[in-house]
């Protein structure tokens, strides 16, 4: 048996992994005519309403609303549905803070889907245990681009009325079935932050085929400003400023034309590592529901038996760069937002709100799968820079910690 480099062994890989390198001509090409159209503005320019046109229909979609990130397209999102203060959104306790942030800024109460053990996506099981009447959204995040059981959740709309919002902010051209993530749920929601599929920086895009949600969309992410007609201005509701500007979008349209390459290749290589160490002893691969496509934003897996800090240390050294644990916690409990209720000023608002019902404490025990579950997680980032050659090292390091940590 080889001995691992924390032992004195020699490494797996000795080399560093390719860069993403996702810029290039193309982009300069679009930013030279946002700079030379002497316009920056989204109003009076080309390029933002241009993404939203081509990304509406290289999703099949009516409507699309482009915005400064991916938390902005989730609270563009929420906006549209307008829930009351002290309405409930049930979200997933495995995901990023900009999940969370709409809901809060809506004066509304985030609810715990537990997960399930084998994706880390939400359990349908878990979310319909968490409806109440007060329930007026469900947030489905896309974990790791890997599509979560939208049939159970689409099922538990239509019964329950509620309509569902697609986090696809790691989960660019991943297919459910036969159907595109973002494209299922009422509205879907997407990040051009710098590490996603499609990034200029930062910036998002919310869309969706109901006029009443995306008449609601334009507006709220423009501060509710009316801009028809002559006359006064007028502001029809509260809401923030999240206008994309023509630079981001030119960024992301040369982005869009790649897309389709990007995820291809991150998919094969995917893919390719499941194939590889599915039958290692003492790991386990992320399920994959039956005829789904994942887009392999992160590359995850579980490690069974050894402690998965100790696992992932270990290969580290032998030169695959890897994480544990994902976020480490739940999000509620990353957050002091949630887990200490620091929000407003002195308040907990809108936690002690006289609107709100729910009295939930946010701590571990919530969510117990995700409480037992999330430690043994392993994270490793690929891009579609890498070759077959790669990732056959990556498995070939995953295989021989396990031979020696199992």
């Amino acid at each position: 048996m080889e001995k691992l480099v924390i032992d004195g062994g020699k490494p797996a890989r000795a080399k560093p992994f390719p860069a993403r390198t996702p810029y290039g001509k193309e982009e300069i090409k679009e930013v030279t005519e946002a700079i030379n159209s002497q316009n920056l503005f989204r109003w009076g320019g080309t390029k933002v309403s241009g993404l939203e046109r081509k990304f509406a229909a290289k999703y099949g979609i009516k409507h699309a609303v482009a915005s400064t990130s991916g938390t902005s397209a989730i609270h563009i999102a929420l906006g549209a549905i307008n829930p009351n203060p002290g309405d409930e959104v049930i979200t997933a306790p495995i995901t990023d803070m900009g999940t969370i942030t709409g809901i809060l800024f809506q004066n509304c109460i985030p609810v715990f889907a537990d997960v399930d053990p084998d994706s880390f996506n939400m359990d349908p099981a878990d979310i319909e245990k968490k409806i109440t009447k007060r329930t007026k959204a469900i947030i489905v995040v896309h974990l790791f681009g890997n599509p979560a059981d939208m049939g159970a959740v689409m099922r538990m709309s239509k019964k329950y009325g509620i309509p569902v919002i697609e986090d696809c902010c790691q989960a660019y051209m991943t297919y459910y079935k036969s159907r595109l993530a973002g494209t299922i749920g009422d509205i879907g929601c997407f990040s051009m932050q710098q590490s996603k599929h499609l990034c200029a920086g930062d910036g998002g895009i919310t869309i969706t085929d109901n006029k009443k949600y995306a008449d609601r969309m334009l507006l709220f992410a423009d501060k509710g400003w009316n801009r028809t007609g002559f006359g006064p201005r007028a502001y029809l509701f509260l809401a923030p400023n999240y206008r994309m500007n023509e630079l981001t979008a030119a960024v992301a349209l040369a982005q869009l034309k790649k897309l389709d390459s990007v995820v291809r290749k991150r998919r094969q290589l995917g893919i390719l590592l499941n194939s590889l160490i599915k039958k290692t002893s003492g790991i386990k691969t992320l399920k994959i529901f039956e005829g789904c496509r994942p887009s392999f934003w992160l590359y995850g897996f579980k490690v069974l038996d050894a402690p998965a800090e100790k696992f992932a240390s270990a290969l580290n050294a032998e030169g695959v760069p890897c994480g544990s644990g994902y976020i480490g916690k739940p999000i509620f409990v990353c957050s002091e937002a949630l887990h200490s209720k620091t929000t407003y000023g002195n308040s907990h608002c809108p936690f002690d709100c006289p609107k709100t019902d729910a009295r939930i404490e946010y701590k571990e025990g919530l969510c117990p799968v995700t409480d037992t579950e999330q430690p043994k997680l392993i994270t490793i980032g690929i891009n579609e820079n890498f070759t077959k050659a790669d990732i056959r090292d990556i498995a070939a390091a995953v295989n021989k910690v396990s031979d020696v940590l199992d």
